[in-house]
């Protein structure tokens, strides 16, 4: 198998966790490849135990869960994911609303840990999930702790619209990440998810450097800017904590 090969293989695997099912038709048509190679691809992804078919016709691929029993010991993910618990757990219970975890991955946050809330109305976002950094509370305080050159860099490679709220105009992103440096925590209003805004604090190791964030989430109609402006600093508060225990244990 050449080095190609198994790039494609992995982008095809990327492109099916991003959809989470997804038909031969689709996948060929949004990875540029004939059908007949990438259902060659498919075959050897689901006898290597990465994917399945779905149950029922029309006939769909979707990820087992060998990802996950790979992936859960990754260095950095599952080692933040352990020193964030227990902070985690108390956000949840001061705010009562979802709490993510959050670690950078490009350009996307990717989510590593969700605490769910016991309101039936809540923000919901899969384990896994991959979003720009522009659009979600957690990248945009990840992002605050980043040089100004790497901002320009991320806005030059375009910023794409997730929601009728999502920040596209680069000088309002400048002028956001510029207020979330201030504030010490980011908010964003229905900027990833129609009806749903959030606040973040981005955790950071001994040299500053952003490794991870934490936000709260929950519904526009419970989330008022009062309310973001009230637990802004208790995400803060939780991300500091965090970052103080990842200095203090060294390297992760």
């Amino acid at each position: 198998m050449t080095i190609n090969s198994v790039l494609t293989a992995f982008r095809l695997l990327e492109l099916i966790a991003e959809v989470e099912k997804v038909g031969l038709t689709a996948l060929s048509r949004t990875a540029e490849l004939p059908k007949g190679s990438v259902q060659r691809y498919l075959l050897t992804l689901k006898e290597a135990g990465w994917i399945t078919e779905t149950p029922d016709p029309p006939v769909q691929w979707q990820l087992t869960s060998r990802g996950f029993s790979v992936c859960k010991n990754a260095g950095s993910p599952s080692d933040i994911r352990q020193i964030a618990m227990p902070h985690l757990n108390n956000l949840q219970l001061m705010t009562t609303e979802t709490v993510h975890l959050a670690v950078p991955d490009s350009r996307d946050v990717v989510l590593i840990e969700r605490l769910d809330t016991s309101h039936p109305l809540r923000a919901f976002l899969p384990i896994g999930d991959r979003n720009p950094m522009h659009a979600s509370a957690t990248g945009l305080a990840i992002m605050s702790r980043y040089s100004d050159d790497r901002i320009e860099d991320y806005i030059s490679q375009g910023l794409v619209q997730v929601t009728e709220k999502t920040i596209t105009d680069p000088d309002v992103l400048r002028a956001k990440i510029d207020k979330v440096r201030e504030l010490g925590y980011s908010t964003n209003d229905r900027g990833l998810s129609d009806g749903i805004c959030s606040t973040g604090a981005a955790i950071v190791d001994a040299e500053g450097k952003p490794i991870a964030s934490v936000s709260v989430s929950g519904p526009s109609s419970r989330l008022s800017p009062d309310r973001l402006n009230e637990y802004g600093p208790k995400a803060a508060a939780a991300a500091r904590a965090i970052s103080s225990e990842v200095c203090r244990l060294g390297p992760i």
